[in-house]
């Protein structure tokens, strides 16, 4: 399954104005929302709050990717922002993350949730892709972005 599958163009947010990770988390979820019926906002932002507790998602390189479980859902759902300021989230490598897929799957789903979390860390763990990302003007040349490197 591609990114972009699950990635509505709705789900794109090009600069998220959070200033701390809570705050990413609030509006991730709220980017996510735009574009998902049917989830609870508090139920979500629990279920990534409490991932957050066990280790940050901040993977490094400037990437974050916060995610959870879900019983209420049937499939993947996914949002991404981008902060150019950079937020401190935690990450590895200690330094602030800018670009944020947020990812929420069924909570009996095992393999394809990690199969997802794996496809978006090897796409931004390409330098240019990132750039790219950093760089672009809107949110739909972002979501372009993440479609044309998904058909390479």
């Amino acid at each position: 399954m591609n990114i972009v599958d699950l990635l509505n163009p709705a789900s794109v947010e090009a600069e998220i104005k959070s200033v701390t990770k809570d705050d990413v988390l609030v509006e991730m979820t709220d980017v996510l929302l735009r574009s998902v019926a049917g989830l609870e906002r508090d139920q979500v932002l629990e279920v990534l709050q409490e991932r957050e507790h066990l280790g940050s998602t901040g993977i490094g390189e400037g990437v974050a990717i916060p995610h959870g479980k879900l019983k209420n859902i049937d499939q993947l759902v996914l949002s991404f922002g981008r902060s150019k300021q950079g937020v401190d989230f935690d990450s590895m490598d200690g330094k602030p993350a800018h670009l944020f897929f947020l990812l929420l799957a069924p909570e009996d789903s095992i393999s394809i949730h990690l199969k997802t979390l794996a496809r978006i860390s090897k796409l931004l763990k390409d330098e240019n892709v990132r750039a790219q990302l950093m760089n672009a003007a809107t949110s739909e040349e972002i979501y372009q972005i993440i479609r044309n490197k998904e058909a390479a």
